[in-house]
């Protein structure tokens, strides 16, 4: 049982470290390809949060983000795939930050092909985020082990 649970952690990472590792290998002096296709859609986001709220978010550098990102994504993923409840935090904070900036499908008319393909994207991450929330919840709820402490035995004199 224990082999398949590992299997299935590094399984259910792969997504991320695929993702790490192409982020990491396209990572230049700029942030890469990511950090200009995060750009816009950051900016749209900012827009967004301050037309709705009133808060501006700082501004900050796209490659900042990137390497946080893998950060993230890498750390968490290995974490996760030893069984820790902290990796998959980590991994949480990721997608609850990258994913509404990421999958903006809220900027389109319901009528756009990047409406659906958006929303197909965005409602994926949130069932990667419902397993991650389903792995904390039976990590929590299962008993620990308690580990026996042997009596100190009497020493004949």
């Amino acid at each position: 049982m224990a082999f398949m649970s590992f299997v299935g952690r590094v399984l259910f990472v792969s997504v991320f470290i695929l993702s790490v590792w192409q982020e990491f290998n396209d990572f230049g002096a700029d942030g890469g390809p990511a950090a200009r296709a995060l750009r816009p859609k950051f900016n749209a986001f900012s827009k967004h949060v301050l037309s709705h709220t009133g808060f501006k978010l700082p501004s900050v550098e796209m490659q900042h983000l990137i390497a946080a990102s893998i950060a993230l994504k890498g750390l968490g993923s290995l974490l996760f795939i030893l069984g820790s409840s902290f990796g998959a935090y980590l991994l949480i904070l990721h997608q609850v930050l990258a994913t509404p900036i990421l999958y903006d499908f809220y900027n389109y008319d319901a009528d756009h092909k990047e409406f659906a393909q958006l929303f197909v994207k965005f409602t994926q991450n949130l069932a990667l985020f419902g397993a991650l929330l389903f792995f904390i919840g039976m990590k929590n709820s299962m008993p620990r082990r308690q580990v026996k402490k042997k009596a100190p035995k009497a020493k004949a004199m």
